[in-house]
C-alpha cells in the first residue's frame, strides 16, 4: 500500500507484522501463508497470539497517530510483559544490547525493536494511518511528526476528496 521506505531499525520487524493484515474490510492476512508464517518463525499454532500481538500493536500505533483505537485488544504492554529481556553485555569492548530470553519468540523480537526504538526516540513517528479502511503502519518521516496516511497519492488523497465533497454538497 505505502511507497513509504521502511521503518528505521528493529520497527521494520514491527510494521512489517502490522501490514501483514492486507485488507481491513475484507479480512485478508497474509500469515495465511506458509511463506509469510515462516518469515516471522510462526507455526500454524502461533497464529491467534501473532495476530493478537499484531492489533495490540495496530491500536498503539492509532495512539501514536492521535486515533482512538480500531476495535478492543490487549494492551500491548501486557502482551509484550510476556516477553522478558536481558541485557547482555560484550566482554571484550563493554558495549551493552537488550536480548530475548526466549531468542525464537516473536513477541520478544517485537519487544527488543520496542525498546530500542524508545531509546533511539523513534518509537512515537511510528504510527498507523488514519484511513479507517487502511490502518497501515508506516514511519512518519514528516519534519513536524504529524503525518496522518501512510500515502499522500492514495489514502490522503481520498481523505482529501471526501472533504471536499462534503464541502460542496
Amino acid at each position: 500500500m505505502s511507497e513509504r521506505s521502511p521503518a528505521p531499525g528493529g520497527l521494520e520487524l514491527v510494521e512489517a507484522l502490522v501490514n501483514t493484515l492486507l485488507n481491513v474490510e475484507t479480512g485478508a492476512d497474509s500469515l495465511d501463508t506458509p511463506e509469510v508464517r515462516e518469515r516471522f518463525g510462526l507455526t500454524e499454532d502461533d497464529l491467534p497470539a501473532a495476530r493478537e500481538l499484531r492489533e495490540s500493536l495496530r491500536a498503539t500505533l492509532l495512539a501514536h497517530a492521535g486515533h482512538p483505537p480500531h476495535r478492543t485488544v490487549t494492551p500491548l504492554g501486557e502482551l509484550l510483559a510476556a516477553a522478558p529481556l536481558v541485557v547482555t553485555v560484550e566482554t571484550a569492548d563493554g558495549s551493552a544490547a537488550l536480548a530475548p530470553v526466549r531468542a525464537g519468540s516473536l513477541t520478544a523480537r517485537v519487544a527488543v525493536a520496542v525498546a530500542e526504538a524508545l531509546v533511539a526516540g523513534t518509537w512515537s513517528r511510528f504510527k498507523a494511518c488514519e484511513a479507517p479502511d487502511c490502518h497501515w503502519a508506516y514511519y512518519d518521516r514528516s519534519p513536524a511528526g504529524r503525518g496522518r496516511w501512510c500515502s499522500m497519492q492514495v489514502c490522503g488523497a481520498r481523505a482529501k476528496m471526501r472533504r471536499y465533497r462534503a464541502k460542496e454538497s
